[in-house]
């Protein structure tokens, strides 16, 4: 897939950087694999009261049942068709497996329809198989990959992401995670080779104001332009800098850690994340 650029004759499409969406083969999403999402809370829960800003309105949009476990061991499928997600940053695959079933899952780079996909054990480590991390060549790129066993993958999923396995020790892989973490992971945890498709997300510039409504996103209101009232920076007589940048709940920005220094998970972490 690529970007394109657009011809500067209107105002929204002077700077805007889109996809071209090559790569998309069908724009009807199976049927069976469907369902309705909830009504649109605009941010508002059960009494009225907003609990979270900037939400509300956009485009209506169904739900792709997406697997994240696959869990349908040593089965080949093939790949139908490569599809867009209104629901996430990542295409689709949808596939047909050779029982008759029919899933979608997350669409690695470089997958074509035709091509076939199996999930087991000891299975070749190619693009868009699925094994367990203690059968993966050390070094592969992977993605979807699982925290715990069963549970489905949960790491390195978006658009353009990816992990890599970089050893293993004992009963655990080390992963070299999308955000620089090197942390540990049981062996038995499964993941996917490949990387995750549509990397140009990331390239892509909206244009205008209105497609971010179409999104669901509201414009945000910046802190230092509220009141003393609605937020720690605001107030002042005219543009005045706001203090130190922090949350409107008052936790400090620039640094300041949030993460608990007692967390569970701790122990797994090998390297911090960049800052």
């Amino acid at each position: 897939m690529a970007v394109k650029r657009f011809k500067p004759v209107t105002p929204g499409t002077r700077f805007r950087v889109g996809a071209d969406y090559s790569d998309v083969t069908t724009n009807v999403p199976e049927k069976s694999l469907v369902v309705g999402l909830n009504k649109k809370s605009g941010g508002r829960n059960k009494s009225g009261k907003m609990t979270m800003r900037y939400l509300g309105g956009g485009h209506k949009r169904v739900y792709r049942l997406i697997d994240f476990k696959r869990d349908k061991k040593d089965i080949p499928a093939k790949v139908a068709t490569i599809e867009y997600d209104p629901n996430r940053t990542a295409r689709i695959a949808l596939l047909h497996y050779a029982d008759g079933e029919k899933r979608y899952i997350i669409a690695p780079a470089g997958l074509t329809v035709g091509q076939t996909v199996v999930a087991g054990d000891a299975v070749a480590p190619e693009v868009g198989n699925t094994l367990p991390l203690s059968n993966i060549p050390l070094g592969s790129i992977i993605h979807n990959i699982e925290l715990n066993p069963g549970q489905g993958g949960s790491i390195a999923r978006s658009a353009g992401t990816y992990a890599q396995l970089s050893a293993r020790d004992g009963k655990y892989a080390i992963i070299k995670l999308p955000s620089g973490e090197t942390r540990m992971i049981l062996a038995t945890c499964v993941a996917t080779i490949g990387s995750v498709s549509n990397a140009e997300k990331a390239n892509q510039v909206l244009g205008k104001a209105g497609r971010k409504r179409h999104l669901g996103r509201r414009p945000r209101v910046r802190g230092v332009a509220m009141n003393p009232v609605d937020h720690p920076m605001g107030g002042g007589e005219g543009r005045t800098s706001g203090g130190h940048p922090r949350s409107r709940t008052g936790v400090l920005a620039k640094g300041f850690k949030t993460r608990a220094k007692k967390k569970i998970s701790n122990r797994y972490i090998i390297e911090r994340r960049k800052k």
